[in-house]
């Protein structure tokens, strides 16, 4: 979703953690390298765990089971196409179907999934950064929400 603050958008996503064997899950968009958790923009009338569901389904072609808010990431960055300001709601994924020990096939040509150890994370450019610091400790313990929001630097 874009929700649009004084002429500008701002986008909500949300986004999950499929985490198995030390390792969690992550997408790489085939066209420009980026890396990042499964997931996209929440639609009009979704809220977010609803959305994660459908984009789970749409890109992965199988059903997760959307868990625990793990946290909150804003930021704002110099994208292709302009000034870009994104709030990222993260969530535990369970999806039985997709094992640790294969890469998943992707249900979208775009996109392609690994598993990636989470103590490599920054050194893969898992997008966004905070991301990368962030969701280790966020899955090792259930903490305060309001100690898992992330603003970034404009």
């Amino acid at each position: 979703m874009k929700t649009n603050f004084r002429g500008k958008a701002i986008e909500i996503l949300a986004r999950g953690a499929c985490m198995q064997a030390g390792q969690v899950l992550v997408c790489r968009n085939r066209k420009h390298g980026n890396l990042y958790l499964p997931g996209g923009h929440v639609d009009w009338g979704e809220d977010s765990k609803q959305a994660l569901a459908r984009e789970w389904r749409e890109e992965l072609g199988v059903p997760g089971r959307v868990g625990r808010f793990l946290g909150v990431i804003e930021q704002a960055y110099q994208a292709r196409r302009g000034r870009t300001c994104e709030i990222s709601i993260v969530f535990e994924v369970a999806c039985p179907r997709i094992s640790a020990n294969a890469n998943p096939p992707s249900a979208e040509m775009r996109l392609e999934f690994e598993w990636m150890p989470l103590n490599r994370l920054k050194q893969a450019g898992l997008l966004p950064r905070a991301l990368a610091e962030l969701l280790p400790a966020w899955s090792a313990r259930p903490a305060a929400a309001a100690s898992r929001w992330r603003g970034s630097p404009s």
